[in-house]
């Protein structure tokens, strides 16, 4: 960079102070000489001498300026270099034409040797990956039941409490309900006008056949037995939809025919309705309390098999090419840091986070052993084994970050190294793949990358820029 040499001289400088002298000798000698009296007659006296000074200051002042020797930047140049010291031979070179900037760095190979400076060539690595992604643990939604009644009631006896375990079709509650008992009594008087209309219906079919009777009164026995038959399967079905199972029908009926054998009434039947779970689990939630009149919606109990959890994980756009539901997924927890436990992908979401650009991902995992718990935040080891295709790869040491870029530095010549701007994919080991900027074979700076990093920013400021 040039800096331009100032006009003013020390010649210049004893020119400027003469001629200010000069003025200062000739305006006291006039003040003297005609300002002792009065002043008005004084300066009509001195226009005269006025007009000649100024005439010969002008003339004085001129010559004196055109005298004046203006240095060239040349000449201060060489004064300037003469005392500036040497400068070291591992700064970076500077043009002199601001703008330009070629990201190259000279070093002598008595730098590169101090500073362990050591090449190496692109290599091709597998297309294998090992992504760490974040996440969640929740509860296995496919192995989780919300039990509620289905029927109004009040519950008169609890069977089971939290953290028991239970098996599928386990008591866990029996409801006092009215509406249940008017349920089954409907039952089972269809069930009774069924068997009379069925007993009609084939003593018309006897009758028929020997004429006794018109075709007319069979057709009519015969709807009789239909509807009666339509009617006893909806109530049946009615019945299942509270939670009664087909056993517990077949045992309601054949009580209601020993009362009948016995010549007991069976049109009151029993209003206890048992809650039943629907699956083996663990009871983990209850809100229910003897004596409390419940309504249909209200979710009493909760039973989940806790043998397997759901990983919940959050991966990042970047990493959905290497993710599969043939991925290996072990899951870790900062609770057991020895220990992983083995997971298979489920599930990956279809669509993406727009603010977070995450994708979800399912995972289950086994939990024989109980140790890890719903809502535990975990880490997902996902990898992905080689599948024959090969990308280039180099050390991570040599990659570094200049103003928020990825560069390498690739040899140009013995002594002088070039910035070379790459894109990353994926990290695998302690290498790093490279999407773009470097190819197979290549030489590049694969050790004390970062020392030649740190002299390149020291040889940026300013207006000067990198060679």
């Amino acid at each position: 960079m040039r800096r331009r040499a100032s006009a003013e001289t020390p010649k210049t400088r004893r020119y400027s102070s003469s001629v200010w002298y000069l003025c200062l000798l000739f305006l006291v000698y006039l003040v003297h000489g005609y300002l002792g009296f009065d002043l008005w007659r004084g300066i009509r006296k001195m226009r005269k001498h006025l007009i000649i000074f100024s005439t010969f200051v002008l003339a004085y002042c001129g010559a004196g300026e055109d005298m004046t020797p203006i240095p060239s930047d040349e000449h201060e140049n060489h004064e300037h270099e003469a005392d500036e010291p040497e400068r070291a031979s591992l700064s970076p070179t500077v043009d002199e034409h601001e703008g330009e900037e070629h990201e190259d760095l000279h070093v002598s190979l008595e730098n590169q040797r101090e500073w362990g400076i050591k090449l190496g060539e692109v290599v091709a690595h597998d297309l294998s990956s090992r992504i760490r992604v974040p996440g969640t643990l929740t509860l296995n939604q496919n192995r989780t039941a919300h039990i509620s009644s289905l029927i109004h009631g009040q519950i008169s006896f609890l069977s089971v409490d939290l953290g028991d375990n239970v098996k599928t079709g386990r008591t866990l509650l029996t409801l006092n309900s009215p509406e249940f008992a008017q349920t089954q009594a409907d039952f089972l008087e269809a069930r009774a006008r069924m068997n009379l209309s069925r007993r009609e219906y084939d003593r018309a079919k006897m009758l028929l056949k020997e004429n006794a009777i018109e075709e007319k009164e069979y057709y009519r026995r015969e709807a009789e037995y239909q509807q009666s038959s339509a009617e006893y399967g909806a109530l049946g079905s009615q019945l299942h939809s509270v939670g009664i199972t087909h056993d517990q029908i077949d045992e309601l009926i054949r009580k209601c025919e020993s009362m009948e054998d016995e010549e007991y009434k069976c049109e009151i039947a029993n209003p206890n309705l048992p809650v039943l779970s629907p699956l083996t689990g663990t009871v983990i939630f209850r809100d229910a309390v003897a004596g409390d009149h419940i309504e249909p919606e209200k979710t009493l109990f909760t039973v989940s098999n806790l043998d397997t959890q759901w990983a919940i994980l959050d991966a990042y756009e970047k990493d959905i090419p290497f993710i599969s539901k043939k991925s290996s997924v072990t899951i870790e927890s900062p609770l057991y840091p020895e220990r992983g436990f083995p997971g298979r992908i489920t599930y990956i979401s279809d669509t993406i986070d727009e603010k977070l650009r995450t994708v979800k991902i399912r995972v289950e995992v086994d939990n024989i052993d109980r140790l890890l718990k719903p809502n535990m935040y975990i880490q997902g080891i996902v990898e992905n084994s080689a599948d024959g295709r090969k990308l280039a790869a180099v050390p991570e040491e040599a990659v570094q970050n200049l103003n928020g870029e990825k560069i390498v530095f690739v040899p140009e010549e013995e002594e002088v190294f070039t910035v070379r701007h790459v894109q990353l994919g994926d990290k695998v080991g302690n290498s790093r793949i490279i999407i773009a900027g470097l190819e197979l074979g290549e030489i590049l700076v694969i050790e004390g990358a970062f020392t030649l990093k740190t002299e390149l920013s020291k040889g940026t400021s300013g207006a000067a820029h990198v060679h």
